[in-house]
């Protein structure tokens, strides 16, 4: 069973690849200039002859980068920004991304080479210890207002804008409006300090500790979110414009 798909450079002639490559567990696949080197031929003079090796691992795979001198880059379409960096001569680097894209540079172009994983493994049935349930990381409500401001301050970069600056609150507000006419810049921005409270990235008001000053409040609410999928591409539904129900308030500073 194939588990890894792997997408040349849309400028490879190779007639070997057919336009995609499926590997099975365990299969290696190398790629670089030299042709009776490697299964992958990008015939450019700045990609090494021997340029590196992917091998599939069931639902993830590996990068070797066999350049003596290039850094290569793995980014993650979709993952607002996320990339992982294998150094020159690194061996066997795990890849965590659903969809990559290793970024090759070659005298003063970069080469893409799409890399998809997408067969998922998952557990089966409950599988653990009786007792109580574990308590989840974040506990959000998608019905909430507070959900509704997370979600806007997300939407740029969720729509593929991975370094898009943070809306202002006032446009926060505007974007809102159609689904909260009553949405003003108090509103708005109460809502972000109780987000700041609830993802527990500031101290509650009902604890002794004031904690320090949070800075880049709405930074830090967007990268924790991205990071840990609190909020996709599927939530922006609670940003619809007319036709869709008011939503209602969040309950106050700390939920009990």
């Amino acid at each position: 069973m194939y588990s890894i798909i792997v997408v040349p450079p849309p400028t490879t002639e190779d007639e070997r690849t057919g336009g995609q490559l499926r590997l099975a567990p365990g299969d290696h696949l190398s790629f670089g200039r030299s042709a009776p080197d490697n299964d992958l031929v990008i015939g450019h003079d700045g990609v090494s002859r021997r340029a590196g090796r992917i091998t599939a691992h069931g639902a993830f795979w590996i990068l070797s980068n066999l350049s003596a001198r290039q850094t290569y880059v793995v980014e993650n379409p979709e993952g607002a920004g996320e990339h992982i960096k294998v150094g020159p001569g690194r061996l066997d680097a795990p890849v965590p991304f659903e969809f990559s894209r290793i970024v090759l540079p070659a005298a003063g172009d970069l080469l893409p080479i799409e890399v998809w994983a997408p067969r998922h493994d998952y557990l089966h049935g409950a599988g653990g210890p009786d007792g109580e349930p574990t308590v989840p990381a974040f506990s959000v409500d998608r019905a909430k207002r507070y959900f509704a401001v997370l979600a806007a301050l997300c939407e740029p970069r969720l729509r593929g804008e991975p370094h898009a600056p943070l809306p202002t609150v006032d446009q926060v507000v505007e974007r809102l409006r159609p689904l909260w006419p009553a949405a003003s810049r108090t509103s708005v921005q109460w809502n972000i300090d109780y987000l700041a409270v609830k993802l527990r990235l500031k101290p509650g008001p009902d604890t002794a500790e004031s904690g320090p000053r949070l800075n880049g409040k709405k930074e830090s609410l967007v990268s924790l979110a991205l990071r840990f999928d609190l909020v996709r591409e599927d939530d922006l539904v609670v940003l619809a414009g007319p036709g869709r129900t008011v939503l209602p308030a969040a309950p106050g500073p700390v939920e009990r």
